[in-house]
């Protein structure tokens, strides 16, 4: 890459930890997209601990985005720098996100202490944006003190949400009481902290005690899992959650295995990249299209000979 090229980038990452939103919606553009300097960005980046992760994901119809949105009402009256990076199912016809940014979160567009990001899942399996990960550590190189990230609610994004969160808050329904008990292992074994959102409504109490018996007979080593019930349109119970967050953040001095895990996960698909870029693909396919040919052909021996160990 050009010197100038190189100068820009670091120009541009020290904007970023200056605070600057316009310069880091370029970054987030920059790695998103793949484009070029994305990778010297990345590469540029430095491991921060400051900004603590937040995951918001539940069921879609839960209320996860009026949870990020009455969390937001109630931190930045307490003075504190918000990230949202809001993941929405993808445009069949661009790959954009469909939602776009939350209508509901409109009151925060202004405000100099909230930032806002919609990403596209462009097809990723879990639910999650495939660059989920460079994304958030590029926001965390930006001065928040905590970044939110809210979920499709779809696949395997709920489990996948607690390797990359400090805490993760699974948002639940009233009229999820009756499934509570064939709940997916996956999601009693991620949550950090319950949510019993519209707790207005008729079946919410005994959602409510069917989670706390159940966390209950789960509690680790007496770590409960705290619950709370919210009616998020109304900001009622939010104070009761960021609490129960920031306990979460608080006691939180090392890295849990979950996101160890989801950290190997990554570098594997990264030396994966690394080791493959050196090969065309459309070169493969011709070489193979030749070799398939011999009526010995062994796929196996074929790409051992690529050069490509299986």
């Amino acid at each position: 890459m050009a010197q100038g090229t190189l100068d820009k980038i670091t120009q541009l990452l020290s904007e970023i930890q200056a605070g600057d939103h316009y310069a880091l919606a370029k970054g987030i553009t920059l790695v998103e997209n793949e484009l070029t300097g994305s990778k010297e960005l990345l590469l540029q980046l430095k491991d921060t601990r400051t900004a603590r992760v937040v995951g918001i994901t539940g069921a879609p119809g839960a209320g996860k985005s009026t949870l990020v949105n009455a969390l937001l009402h109630h931190w930045t009256k307490n003075k504190k720098k918000i990230a949202v990076i809001a993941v929405d199912p993808s445009s069949p016809f661009n790959y954009g996100a469909v939602l776009g940014d939350r209508i509901r979160m409109s009151d925060f567009y202004t405000n100099p202490n909230v930032y806002i990001r919609s990403i596209a899942t462009r097809g990723a399996l879990g639910g999650l944006s495939a660059k989920i990960i460079e994304i958030t550590d590029v926001v965390k190189n930006a001065p928040f003190d905590i970044i939110l990230v809210e979920t499709v609610g779809v696949g395997q994004s709920e489990v996948e949400i607690a390797g990359l969160a400090d805490c993760t808050v699974v948002a639940m329904v009233p009229e999820g009481g009756d499934k509570i008990q064939t709940m997916k292992a996956g999601i009693m074994e991620i949550a950090n902290v319950f949510v019993v959102n519209k707790a207005d409504r008729e079946e919410a109490e005994g959602m409510y005690n069917n989670l706390r018996i159940m966390t209950h007979e789960k509690a680790n080593e007496g770590n409960e899992t705290p619950v709370v019930k919210t009616t998020a349109t109304e900001q009622k119970g939010i104070e009761e959650l960021a609490t129960a967050i920031e306990k979460i953040l608080h006691e939180q001095n090392k890295m849990p295995e979950k996101r160890l895990h989801l950290m190997a996960e990554k570098c594997w698909q990264l030396l994966q990249a690394e080791r493959m870029k050196d090969i065309d693909k459309e070169q493969l396919r011709n070489t193979l299209a030749e070799a398939i040919r011999s009526p010995d052909f062994n796929i196996y021996q074929f790409t051992r000979k690529m050069g490509i160990k299986n």
